[in-house]
């Protein structure tokens, strides 16, 4: 579709939320296609955990955005899905890779929301693709018990707090779950909470900045627990990493059930996002250093950069790699 004004920020980059709500809403139909193309159970793909995903181009207003996927694997009870966005001008033809990005799903019953059904299993080519999608199933499944462990945190506001400090940038949404946020299941589509969680990290950067930001990378999103129609959700973001030219930004997504349930608020979603600060040419400024003030933010920053190293570290070698002969 084409990318319009509601799309963008200030500038007119198209926001990294808009880009993440099309990949998943692809990986959703894709998903729920298969899992219904042998008759049984009539179900729904709800979106599991998105895999890191980095924003290779900006995407501008009038530009169209192609966005295609394919299953890569499937397990006894989940979906692998690989999505690919390309930006086109349609003045000039001109096209490029702005995103790739790899998606789970499971489905669940349209009967009872609770019930997660079989996967229908798909056709390799090669044995060695069976073999690296699985490797990769379990890879992603221990990081989400990994993550989950850790979700104890929340973000308390701080009262007259100083500029680049972690408690001057946080900030929160609150978001009323609405019909035309969910699933036939009734429950927020996946890219519905990716596009705030995106938006709420975009004000962290900026408020850190004072410029104008773009999304550059999302660690691992993990969606940890259904959010149903009617509830309250709050998406909080805070700063917890600053390099020289990028910010990671930790988000977190708290749910308050229907009134009438005894259940009490539970953390939801989670996920780092990563943002450069850009001049108003589109060039790379400086990013301010983050000021940690408590033991645990000095933590926190202390796990961001490692998390950064770790990244920079696997870039270099795919492109060492993409230059050997």
């Amino acid at each position: 579709r084409i990318m319009r004004p509601d799309d963008a920020n200030v500038v007119g980059n198209v926001h990294g939320g808009t880009i993440l709500k099309m990949i998943e809403e692809a990986g959703a139909i894709i998903s729920t296609r298969h899992c219904n193309s042998q008759g049984g159970e009539p179900c729904v793909a709800a979106l599991a955990r998105v895999e890191r995903t980095d924003f290779l181009s900006p995407m501008c207003i009038g530009e169209v955005a192609n966005v295609s996927a394919e299953i890569t694997y499937t397990s006894r009870h989940s979906v692998e899905v690989q999505v690919n966005v390309m930006s086109e001008n349609i003045l000039t033809g001109a096209k490029k890779v702005t995103n790739k990005a790899t998606l789970w799903y499971v489905p669940l019953s349209l009967k009872n929301v609770n019930k997660v059904l079989e996967v229908p299993p798909i056709q390799y080519a090669r044995k060695e693709q069976e073999d690296e999608g699985k490797k990769r199933y379990e890879e992603q499944k221990l990081d989400r018990l990994e993550t989950k462990q850790r979700n104890g945190d929340v973000i308390i506001p701080v009262i007259n707090p100083e500029p680049h400090t972690v408690g001057y940038s946080q900030s929160s949404l609150i978001h009323l779950v609405g019909p035309s946020d969910c699933t036939l299941l009734g429950f927020v589509h996946g890219g519905v909470t990716m596009k705030l969680m995106d938006e709420v990290a975009g004000i962290v950067a900026a408020r850190h900045c004072k410029t104008n930001i773009v999304t550059a990378s999302v660690d691992a999103i993990n969606f940890h627990e259904k959010i149903k129609k009617g509830s309250v959700i709050t998406i909080s973001g805070r700063m917890t990493f600053t390099s020289n030219k990028s910010m990671e930004i930790e988000v977190f997504v708290d749910a308050d059930p229907f009134v009438d349930e005894p259940r009490e608020r539970y953390r939801a979603v989670s996920a780092f996002f990563t943002y450069v600060s850009l001049s108003k040419e589109g060039k790379p400024l400086p990013v301010p250093q983050l000021l940690t003030e408590t033991e645990d933010e000095k933590r926190r920053f202390e796990e961001g950069k490692g998390r950064y190293l770790q990244t920079k570290a696997k870039r270099q070698a795919q492109m060492q790699q993409a230059a050997q002969p």
